[in-house]
């Protein structure tokens, strides 16, 4: 019985809490009936998004990269899900201090924090921007890393640090590498939006969404449903996940026009995109092989993208 009411009192800890992926794992911690304390700077986050969980939460308003907010965030927890970042590839290229010091120096705070508070696990955010653009598909974790943006590159020391810190100092850290992650709270008004939630938003409004290149880019889209489920998989999973990095897709690729046909399919609407100059940093191809995320943390698709982007519509 002791042991079980130990079990009830699990407390996790969500960085970047008020953001899109992150206020989803919020979200459903807490429909698990977990513990939960949310740390978020809001700068890029939305309160908005935690704001229906805030009297169920433990909520700290504060920057990972002051090891002070870390030390704080990482007290009495069990496990950490770490998905705070300043995202987006073209944020990146024209900030990459800011983008640093977000990704980098905040993982390296908290890294340290949890090594000392002995947190039992951390699950970070990764990216497929750190394979680059390599013409080898499907994209497989024993590919080289070969980022081409500050993004890619600052997410790519963020693994390293955590393989490093797995092996020099024993914890358990696990690097999920996302590709092109969309669903419901995507904020679909700033320049460095998603293309998905940016594309519908137009399209509700019988504008034509910007394609940038010849609309034949191809990406593995992935409905955050997926993402959280890979998530607390990886937390609990019991098999060799310390220091491993881990894609998390659906296995499937679309291109930007053929994704344009299926939301005009679903509204009802036949418009036709614009297209414009492909911007410096983003990559061409997208695919991922999922095989080492079944094998080693059991995961399995559970929405595909049409069905994802028929929820995402539903919700704006």
């Amino acid at each position: 019985m002791a042991e079980n009411n130990r079990e009830k009192k699990t407390t996790y800890l969500v960085t970047g809490a008020a953001g899109f992926i992150g206020s989803h794992l919020v979200e459903r911690l807490l429909k698990d009936g977990e513990k939960v304390r949310a740390v978020d700077n809001l700068s890029t986050g939305r309160f908005k998004n935690i704001e229906p969980f805030i009297d169920r939460i433990e909520f700290i308003l504060g920057d990972l990269s002051d090891y002070r907010i870390a030390e704080q965030a990482v007290d009495g927890v069990d496990y950490i899900l770490h998905q705070a970042a300043v995202p987006s590839v073209p944020r990146s290229v024209k900030d990459p201090i800011r983008t640093n010091n977000s990704i980098v120096t905040a993982t390296l705070n908290l890294f340290e924090a949890a090594r000392k508070a002995g947190v039992k696990r951390i699950v970070q955010a990764s990216s497929s921007s750190v394979y680059g653009d390599s013409p080898t598909l499907p994209k497989v974790e024993t590919m080289p890393a070969n980022p081409k943006s500050p993004y890619a590159v600052a997410k790519y020391a963020q693994e390293t640090y955590g393989r490093v810190f797995s092996q020099l100092y024993g914890m358990s850290i696990v690097s999920l590498r996302y590709f092109n992650v969309f669903g419901p709270r995507q904020d679909p008004y700033s320049e460095y939006s998603a293309v998905i939630p940016k594309f519908i938003s137009l399209m509700l409004q019988g504008k034509s969404p910007t394609i940038y290149g010849d609309g034949e880019t191809t990406r593995d889209f992935t409905y955050i449903d997926n993402v959280v489920n890979a998530n607390l998989l990886a937390c609990k999973s019991t098999k060799a996940v310390s220091g491993e990095h881990i894609n998390i897709a659906c296995g499937s690729r679309i291109s930007l026009k053929e994704l344009v046909d299926i939301i005009g399919n679903i509204l009802g609407k036949k418009i036709e995109p614009k297209f414009a100059e492909e911007r410096p940093g983003d990559v061409k191809h997208s695919l991922a092989d999922i095989n080492k995320a079944r094998e080693l943390i059991d995961y399995e698709i559970k929405l595909s993208v049409g069905e994802g982007v028929n929820i995402t519509i539903d919700c704006m």
